[in-house]
C-alpha cells in the first residue's frame, strides 16, 4: 500500500515540477492547490529548507503566551502521546501560526523527525516549510493529510501527518494538533485520532464559560449532554457569539457565521421552553434534548466563610485559571470597556507576570467585537529589523527576500476586531512616528507602496515600562503616548492583592482534579510575595499538579525550593526593639546600601520623594 502510494505521489511529483502539468486524480486537490501556493510565493522545491528553533528563552516565552491552549490540550496530548508511542508516531500541538509548542510519543520517530526540524520552537507555516499537514490545515481552515512525497519539500517525504486546527468559541484559529509517522507506516487511525482530540480541546474551551453570554448545549441524546459530542452555542442578545465545531456541524453554520447568525433563525422555539422542558425545536423540526447555562461572571466572588477556602470547590467556574481579577480590577475592567466601545485606546500598565493580555483579551471578550479576530503583538519579540514589514506589510518586491504577492501585516489583521500591542514601551525608536501616523489617520500604506488601506480596530496597548520615564529618557514620543492613553488601567502586583487566598482558590480549582492542599501549603501559598506575579504562582501550580495524582493532599516537601527559602527567612526574622523613627531610618540605609548609593533609586523604591530621603539621611 505504501509502495504504491509512493509511486503515484512520485509520477504527480515529476509530472506538476518537472513538466509543468496538472496530475488530476493522481493527489488530492487540497494538495495540488498547496504546490501551487507553494511556487507563487517563491519556494525552490529543490532547495534545502533551511529551520532553526528558536532559542530557549524564546520558546519559554512562546510557551507562556499560549499556556491556556497547552493547559486545555494537556489531557489529550498525554493520551494521544501514549498511543502515538506505540505506533512509532508523535502528537504536536503548534500556535495558531504553526510554531510547535510540544512533540510528544515515539522516542525513536521524535529523533528522525529532529532531522528534518520537527521540534518545538519551529514553525511549520506553509509559507516556511511548503506543503505540510500543520502548514497547509492553517491555511485551509480544516482538516489535512500530507503523506510522503506529497510534501513540497523533498526530505519531508520520510514523514506522513494528519493535522487538525483547533478554534476556540469565538471561532478564531487557536492552535494545530497533529500525528505524525513515518511515511512507510500506513497511519490509519491518526486522522480520526486527531479530530476527536480537537473536538475535546475546543469543548473543553466553554467549561469554565466565556462571560456574559448564555450557553446552550444540545444533543439528540439526552445521555450524551455535557460530553465533547454536544453542540454548544453562545448567546448574547439574541446573537451567536460562540460556538464550537460540533455546534456548528449540525446547523449547517461556518466559523464566519459566528457574531451573524441569529437565535430566531435557527429555532422554532423560544428559551423559556428549554428552562421549562428541557427540549427544542430548530427551524428543520428537529426536537433536540438541551441545557442552558447562565452567562458566566469574568471572575468568581466568595459567597461563604468555610474554614479552610483553598480545599473548597467554588459554586462557579473561573473565566481563566491561569489569570484571575478581584473586585477591584473587575470595576476597572468594565470602565476600561466602556472606554474602548466609545472608540478610544486602552493603556495598561503592569509588572510582568499581573495578566495584561489576558485583561486584554477579557476586554475583547466582553466587548461588541468578541466575534471579530484578536491579534495579539509583542513589539519586544518582534525581530529587530523586520519589525516594519510584520506590522505594516509589504508589496511585491518592496525590498530583497519579500514574497510574491506580499505579506498583509499584522494590523491588517486585526481589521475590525481589536490591536493588541503588547509592551509597545520596548518600541524602537526609530518605528514610533510610522506607527502614530498609521494612528492618527487609520490609514496603512504597506511597504513599497501600494494603495492605502483603511484600518478599523480598537486599540489596547500594554507596557510593563515606566513610560513617563521613557518620556523623560527620549526613549518613547510623548506624542504618541497621548495617542495611546486616553484611560489607563494599572494591574497590581500579586502581594498587594487583598483576598489572595481567594485568587489562589480560583486558579487551583480548575487544575485541581481532587487534588488538595495541605493547610500548611495553602498559607505558604498565601503568604508569599510572588514576585513573578500571576504568571509565576500559575506555573507554580501546574507543577504541584504534574508532581502528583489526582486525588491526593500536596504537602510541603513539594513545594518550590524558594517557597521554603521564605518560609527560613521568616523563621529567622528578629525581634526588632527600637523607636519608629529608628526602624524607618535603618530601612533606608539598608535600601541605600542596596542600590549602591543612589539617591534617587532608593528613594523610588521606597515610595518617597528624593528630598525626604536626602533630608531624612543627613540626621544618620
Amino acid at each position: 500500500m505504501a509502495l504504491a502510494l509512493q509511486h503515484r505521489v512520485g509520477n504527480a511529483r515529476r509530472s506538476f515540477f518537472e513538466r509543468g502539468t496538472t496530475p488530476v486524480g493522481t493527489v488530492p486537490d487540497t494538495i495540488l492547490q498547496s504546490w501551487r501556493r507553494c511556487q507563487r510565493s517563491g519556494l525552490l522545491v529543490d532547495a534545502e529548507p533551511a529551520l532553526e528553533p528558536l532559542p530557549g528563552h524564546n520558546l519559554r516565552e512562546l510557551r507562556e503566551r499560549h499556556e491556556r491552549l497547552w493547559r486545555l490540550a494537556r489531557a489529550e496530548l498525554d493520551g494521544l502521546a501514549a498511543h502515538t508511542a506505540s505506533t512509532g508516531s508523535i502528537v504536536l500541538l503548534t500556535d495558531e501560526s504553526g510554531w510547535i509548542l510540544n512533540a510528544e510519543g515515539s522516542a525513536g520517530f521524535l529523533d528522525k523527525a529532529g532531522r528534518v526540524a520537527l521540534m518545538p520552537g519551529v514553525c511549520w507555516s506553509e509559507s516556511a516549510v511548503g506543503t505540510n499537514a500543520i502548514g497547509t490545515a492553517i491555511v485551509e481552515g480544516r482538516a489535512v493529510e500530507v503523506r510522503g512525497g506529497e510534501h513540497f519539500y523533498a526530505p519531508h517525504g520520510i514523514l506522513s501527518c494528519s493535522a487538525m486546527p483547533i478554534h476556540d468559541p469565538h471561532g478564531q484559529l487557536a492552535g494545530v494538533l497533529d500525528i505524525s509517522g513515518p511515511a512507510s507506516v500506513q497511519q490509519m487511525h491518526a486522522m480520526g485520532l486527531a479530530r476527536l482530540a480537537a473536538n475535546r480541546i475546543e469543548h473543553r474551551f466553554f467549561e469554565n464559560g466565556i462571560g456574559d453570554c448564555e450557553l446552550l448545549r444540545l444533543h439528540h441524546d439526552r445521555t450524551l449532554l455535557g460530553t465533547a459530542g454536544e453542540a454548544v452555542l453562545g448567546f448574547r442578545n439574541g446573537r451567536l457569539i460562540a460556538a464550537n465545531g460540533v455546534g456548528l456541524h449540525l446547523f449547517g453554520l461556518e466559523r464566519g457565521d459566528i457574531g451573524r447568525a441569529s437565535y430566531e433563525a435557527l429555532f422554532e422555539m423560544p428559551l423559556s421552553r428549554m428552562r421549562d422542558e428541557g427540549m427544542l425545536q430548530d427551524r428543520s423540526g428537529r426536537l433536540l434534548h438541551g441545557q442552558l447555562d447562565a452567562p458566566a461572571p469574568l471572575v468568581r466572588t466568595r459567597t461563604a466563610s468555610v474554614a479552610s477556602p483553598l480545599a473548597r470547590p467554588m459554586p462557579s467556574p473561573v473565566a481563566a485559571p491561569a489569570v484571575v481579577f478581584d473586585a477591584g480590577q473587575r470595576e476597572q475592567l468594565l470602565r476600561a470597556g466602556r472606554v474602548l466601545e466609545a472608540g478610544l485606546p486602552v493603556l495598561l500598565q503592569g509588572e510582568t507576570g499581573t495578566g495584561k493580555e489576558v485583561a486584554a483579551r477579557a476586554l475583547h471578550a466582553q466587548g461588541s467585537r468578541s466575534g471579530k479576530p484578536f491579534v495579539a503583538v509583542n513589539c519586544a519579540a518582534l525581530p529587530e529589523g523586520l519589525i516594519e514589514s510584520e506590522l505594516f506589510g509589504y508589496e511585491e518586491g518592496a525590498f530583497t527576500g519579500a514574497r510574491r504577492q506580499g505579506s498583509q501585516g499584522l494590523l491588517r489583521q486585526a481589521q475590525g476586531g481589536v490591536l493588541f500591542l503588547d509592551e509597545i514601551g520596548d518600541m524602537p525608536l526609530a518605528l514610533q512616528p510610522r506607527l502614530l501616523r498609521v494612528l492618527q489617520d487609520r490609514e496603512l500604506s504597506p511597504l513599497g507602496g501600494g494603495k492605502p488601506v483603511k484600518l478599523d480596530f480598537m486599540l489596547i496597548c500594554a507596557t510593563h515600562c515606566d513610560l513617563q520615564q521613557a518620556m523623560d529618557e527620549g526613549r518613547f514620543r510623548s506624542d504618541l503616548y497621548y495617542r495611546i492613553a486616553d484611560h489607563v488601567m494599572r494591574l497590581s502586583p500579586l502581594r498587594d492583592a487583598q483576598d489572595r487566598a481567594q485568587l489562589l482558590q480560583a486558579m487551583w480549582q480548575p487544575l485541581a482534579q481532587g487534588r488538595v492542599l495541605g493547610v500548611e501549603v495553602e498559607r505558604a501559598l498565601v503568604a508569599y510575595d510572588w514576585p513573578g506575579n500571576l504568571r509565576q504562582l500559575a506555573a507554580c501550580l501546574r507543577t504541584l499538579v504534574a508532581l502528583t495524582e489526582p486525588g491526593a493532599v500536596i504537602d510541603r516537601e513539594l513545594l518550590p525550593e524558594y517557597l521554603h527559602q521564605a518560609a527560613r527567612r521568616g523563621a529567622a526574622a528578629p525581634v526588632v526593639d527600637g523607636s519608629l523613627q529608628e526602624l524607618a531610618l535603618d530601612v533606608m540605609r539598608q535600601t541605600l546600601a542596596a542600590c549602591d548609593g543612589n539617591v534617587s533609586l532608593a528613594a523610588k523604591r521606597l515610595g518617597v520623594n528624593r528630598s525626604t530621603l536626602y533630608l531624612s539621611l543627613i540626621h544618620i
